[in-house]
This record gives C-alpha cells, sequence and structure tokens, in this order.
C-alpha cells in the first residue's frame, strides 16, 4: 500500500493546485527521479506531455517509494491539454532571449505560484532533456525561472531542476503556516537550550567548576604553570565558551579530567578533584 503523496499537514489548494508538468521527457528513469524530488518536497501533482516511455519499470525503480505520485500522473499528448484550466503558467529557461519576458528566481517563483494557487492550478512547466522548452513553448508561459547555477557549467539534470523549485515551494509554504519562522520544520537546533536539546545547558558555577578542575589537572601534569601561564587558560576558556557546554558535557569533561589524574597519580592533590569524581558518579548514571 502506498504513502500518500502529500504531508498530513499539507493543504489541498497549495499541494494539489501546483502542477509539475514535464514536456517530452525522452528517458524514463528521471520520470520516476522527479516523482520522487517531488514527493520529498510535499508535492504529487504530476503531469507529463507526450512521454517517450511511460510507464515502464525503469521509472518506478528510479522513483524510489514515490510510485503512488507515478499512479497518479496525468498522461496528456500536447502542452496545451496539461495548461488548458491553469490559471498561472510558468517555465523553466536559461537567460539571454531575443525578446525578454518577465523572468522570476526560484524563492519568487515560488511565491508567485503559491499566491495563484489559490484562484486556480499553478503550472510549473520543464523542456525535454537535451534542449529544454521551444521558443513557442516559453511563449505560452507568465513568466520564466531562472535557477543561477554556474554560468561555466550551467545544465541541470531535469529532476534536479524540479527538485530546486519544489524544494522553494516547500519552503514557503513552511514560512506560511501559522507562526511563520516559528514552525517547528524550520527551527534550528544548535545548542543547549534550543527546543529538542536533550540536556540543559551548563550553569556558570558548573562551568567555572571545570575550568579551575582543568587548570588544576594541566598543572599536576606539568604541562601548565601558574608562574608562567603564556594565556594557556584564557584560550582553553575561549575554546570551551564557544562550544556552549550542557551539562552532562560539563559531566563528561569532569570525570575525564578525574580519571587522568588517577592514573598520574595525582588524584588527590586538589579540591578540585572532588568535584570531578562528584560529576564522574552522576556521569555514570547517564551514559
Amino acid at each position: 500500500m502506498h504513502k500518500s503523496a502529500l504531508p498530513q499537514e499539507g493543504t489541498e489548494t497549495f499541494q494539489d493546485q501546483i502542477r509539475i508538468v514535464l514536456v517530452e521527457t525522452s528517458h524514463s528513469g528521471n520520470i520516476g527521479a522527479v516523482a520522487r524530488a517531488m514527493k520529498n518536497m510535499g508535492l504529487g501533482n504530476l503531469w507529463l506531455v507526450n512521454p517517450c516511455s511511460f510507464p515502464d519499470e525503469t521509472s518506478y525503480a528510479r522513483a524510489a517509494g514515490a510510485s503512488d505520485v507515478l499512479d497518479n500522473a496525468q498522461v496528456v499528448s500536447s502542452l496545451d491539454d496539461a495548461l488548458a484550466d491553469c490559471v498561472l503558467v510558468m517555465g523553466t529557461s536559461a537567460r539571454g532571449r531575443k525578446v525578454p519576458w518577465p523572468v522570476c528566481a526560484p524563492p519568487e517563483a515560488a511565491a508567485a505560484a503559491a499566491g495563484h494557487a489559490e484562484s486556480g492550478p499553478v503550472a510549473m512547466v520543464f523542456g525535454r532533456e537535451n534542449h529544454g522548452l521551444s521558443n513557442d513553448e516559453l511563449q505560452r508561459c507568465h513568466y520564466h525561472i531562472h535557477i543561477p547555477s554556474n554560468p561555466d557549467y550551467s545544465s541541470l539534470n531535469l529532476a534536479m531542476a524540479v527538485q530546486v523549485m519544489c524544494y522553494e515551494l516547500r519552503m514557503y509554504y513552511l514560512r506560511s503556516l501559522e507562526g511563520g519562522e516559528g514552525s517547528p520544520y524550520l527551527k534550528s537546533m544548535t545548542r543547549p537550550g534550543d527546543e529538542g536539546w536533550d540536556v540543559p545547558p551548563a550553569k556558570v558555577h558548573d562551568v567555572e567548576g571545570f575550568f579551575g578542575h582543568l587548570e588544576q589537572v594541566l598543572i599536576d601534569v606539568d604541562f601548565h604553570r601558574r608562574e608562567n601561564p603564556r594565556q594557556l587558560m584564557t584560550r582553553l576558556r575561549r575554546l570551551f565558551q564557544r562550544a556552549r557546554l550542557d551539562q552532562m558535557e560539563i559531566n563528561i569533561l569532569r570525570g575525564i579530567l578525574t580519571a587522568v589524574q588517577k592514573a598520574a597519580g595525582t588524584r588527590n592533590n586538589s579540591k578540585s578533584t572532588e568535584a570531578g569524581t562528584a560529576a564522574t558518579e552522576q556521569d555514570n548514571g547517564h551514559v
């Protein structure tokens, strides 16, 4: 049984009204790869204009779990059939045509597509693998979409071009959800304290205890001398402060320092090791 191509949080207007149209695709594997790219980004409305070979085993093999998108694909004999009921048509194109045409970058194209989708179907049209869309086909488009690839190697694989646009559509959709940038799909998790981090951030008192313990261990193993510090502790402090340690990480580091002291036979040289021993015991109960 196939999973739905549309995620549960999706809206019928946005997801169903965005129509990915492939014109005369010559390699059926690319059709499968496009289906996979679409489903990755929550889209499932695929139209195929006179494909050279579809459906076949190759397209389904390349779809890799997005076979429902292929099952529901609409196959038509002409571009007119694919666009007849659309309210907006956008076609991918390189710049530099004799008669300039309105051109959008992918993010602006996604915004325009989403805005018009409330009024009816919106088509994003992708051309043939070897030479894209013809001039006549491009003139059927309200806007051209230009993906700013490397000018020295600008040709994109068909599925890659579709993936770029589907990604931009997905990002626009997520930002439009209630809460905008606060959507859980868009939130970063990079440090303790961020939503989803498993351990609270280390408190200043605990971090300072770690620095004291670290300095004592470095003295114990003759790596650091207080009378000639050479800014060692300043630089180590900057290093660990930059890491934004959480409480578990502090416990682990204190446990390591205690183990070093034990191996060096200096474990009882400093009061700072008492906290390290406690940290080791606490850590052993959590890892």
